[in-house]
């Protein structure tokens, strides 16, 4: 790759690139990753090259040396959340209360690694206004971001919840055109930021004009360096990006069918599914579900595989629950926790997402209180 990545980052100018700069050390990037990114001069951006070692309080504490995970959004978004009680097509409603995140399965699996305590660095593609928002959104967050600015307008998603129902509807833009250079100049800062980190979670849908293939070539070079690599992805890119042998997929109920090419109605249906993403190169699989999730983790050489089932709540919204599942998985995964300790944590952290309004959201007390009434029942492989 040309050049190392430019030193006015997030959603200010894009410097063209220069000399390779010397990577941040990874003691320093998990202490930096953990703090608040500076305003550069004149720029009113974010830039992971000037963090700051100053903390800020976390929902839980990771020592110096926790693991930092990147997150890659490459169609971020400006999600904007309406609750409207007793909605109805075609008629006139006043919300009752109104929300606005900055957006896209990347940037929610981050934000819940922050409410986490994990050190966490969110980078993508925004452009335009809403780019510019989606940067001050999670820069208002503490979320430490360094993302790339592109020519076309970041997209705005809307989700209208019923309480009453409960339903939610959402509305999702398709995003912009990227141009090469644009993904050239964030494989080069994700190759720089990756070199600190413990794991890259590609994540979401593809903007307009991205070859399908780019999350299988982006995984098979963070690969190459020994990193952790996760895909939540769906169609093609979903498809391709398994056959790259990432250590993580974790498609939901939908995604995992599309996949396969059948659908999952029996413990027996979602084990041959877990069993067939595997064989196409996933080493660990997680199929999401709103009641919980179905898991092949591996073990050395071993594959052991597991239904979850989460406590029967009524749910405020559902929006992003699985982000949140992956979220704290991981964050337990890292942390070396035992895979029923670790399925028992996401299941519980997500199911508590729902009871909250806005991806990625959720209170840990709740989680604790779930936690207890989750199930983690371990499944035999069907015999052939």
């Amino acid at each position: 790759m040309r050049g190392g990545p430019s030193t006015t980052c997030g959603a200010g100018s894009r410097e063209p690139p220069g000399r390779i700069r010397r990577p941040l050390a990874a003691a320093k990037l998990r202490h930096a990753a953990s703090s608040v990114a500076p305003v550069l001069p004149n720029t009113g951006a974010p830039c992971v090259l000037a963090w700051l070692a100053f903390r800020v309080p976390e929902t839980r504490q990771y020592d110096r040396e926790a693991h930092v995970i990147v997150t890659v959004t490459l169609n971020a978004a400006l999600d904007r959340t309406l609750t409207v009680p007793n909605f109805q097509r075609g008629q006139r409603h006043r919300a009752s209360q109104g929300l606005m995140l900055a957006g896209g399965k990347g940037i929610n699996i981050a934000r819940a690694l922050k409410l986490l305590g994990v050190p966490v660095v969110a980078t993508g593609l925004v452009g335009g206004r809403t780019g510019i928002r989606i940067v001050e959104e999670l820069t208002g967050e503490a979320i430490l971001n360094d993302f790339v600015r592109i020519e076309g307008e970041s997209r705005t998603s809307t989700a209208v919840v019923d309480p009453t129902a409960p339903t939610y509807t959402e509305i999702n833009e398709w995003g912009p055109a990227v141009r090469p250079e644009e993904l050239e100049m964030l494989l080069e800062k994700l190759a720089y930021l990756a070199q600190g980190a413990d794991a890259v979670v590609f994540a979401g849908s593809l903007p307009r004009d991205v070859d399908e293939a780019f999350y299988a070539e982006a995984i098979r070079e963070v690969n190459r360096r020994g990193i952790f690599t996760v895909l939540d992805s769906e169609g093609q890119p979903l498809s391709l990006g398994v056959q790259s042998e990432p250590f993580l997929v974790s498609p939901n109920q939908n995604e995992a069918e599309g996949l396969v090419g059948q659908e999952f109605n029996e413990d027996e249906d979602f084990i041959l599914g877990l069993d067939a993403i595997a064989e196409r190169g996933a080493r660990n699989v997680l199929i999401t579900q709103e009641s919980g999730c179905f898991a092949l983790l591996r073990q050395e050489r071993t594959a052991r595989r597991y239904r979850v089932q989460a406590p029967s709540i009524e749910p405020v919204s559902a929006v992003g629950s699985g982000d949140v599942l992956l979220a704290a998985f991981l964050a337990a995964h890292l942390k070396g926790e035992s895979p029923e300790h670790a399925l028992r944590a996401a299941v519980a952290t997500g199911t508590a997402s729902t009871l909250e309004v806005g991806a990625g959201r959720f209170h840990q007390r709740e989680a604790d209180r779930l936690a207890s009434a989750v199930d983690v029942t371990e499944l035999e492989p069907v015999a052939s």
